[in-house]
């Protein structure tokens, strides 16, 4: 995603939270297409990390206009396995990180007249998935949210978008779900690749607002 967006022309600050060592791999990528380019650690979820993320990167690299919001968290739980500590942290990793960015970058995108803000959501937001009801409801209230800033802010030239992947090839498919490409439509999992695409689209659009776009392998219909 960090490399299609800077072979449009975006330079990219990386956030992560622990795997530094990859963070920093994609932002030497990102310069070696001629972008500038930065790794930052911050525990998105908690607004003591995101204020100084969001300074960090203005000044090393600008007003923010384009946000993606991808931090997640997939701890596979049955009904009766779900405990409270379990729920909160999935909402304040996939949900409540969203909410706090946004409003982190806000002031630059208004100041600027312009932004892009894209979500990721999941085809979990509308479906049972495979990881359990905390997860589908982080994903549905990131719907949610994007609607909500969808409306608000249609009038001062920023857009809020959400992709909603389904069976991706990640490490998480790949190594916690018991998934099978037979249960895709078009016989294969999708790629990040594929998602990345989406999300480009989304930020070169300005007429596309408040909208999720599925990504499913025909596994569903909007």
């Amino acid at each position: 995603m960090a490399l299609l967006l800077a072979e449009a022309g975006a330079d990219i600050a990386v956030n992560y939270r622990e795997r530094s060592a990859e963070a920093e791999q994609v932002a030497a990528a990102v310069q070696a297409l001629g972008r500038r380019a930065i790794a930052v650690a911050a525990d998105v979820s908690d607004n003591a990390a995101v204020t100084p993320m969001v300074s960090t990167v203005a000044a090393q690299l600008g007003p923010v206009d384009i946000l993606v919001n991808n931090a997640g968290i997939a701890l596979i739980r049955g009904i009766d396995d779900l405990t409270e500590a379990d729920f909160d942290q999935t909402i304040a990793v996939n949900l409540k990180s969203a909410f706090l960015c946004i409003q982190a970058v806000l002031p630059h995108m208004r100041a600027q007249g312009w932004g892009r803000i894209v979500n990721i959501s999941s085809g979990a937001a509308r479906g049972a998935g495979g990881v359990g009801l905390h997860y589908n409801a982080s994903k549905a209230g990131m719907e949610g949210l994007t609607r909500g800033y969808a409306a608000r802010l249609v009038k001062q030239g920023i857009t809020v978008n959400a992709v909603a992947p389904s069976l991706i090839e990640t490490d998480m498919v790949k190594s916690g779900l018991a998934s099978s490409p037979s249960r895709i439509p078009l016989g294969r999992f999708g790629t990040s690749e594929e998602v990345a695409q989406v999300v480009l689209m989304l930020v070169g659009n300005a007429y596309t607002t408040g909208q999720t776009l599925p990504l499913s392998g025909g596994m569903s219909f909007n």
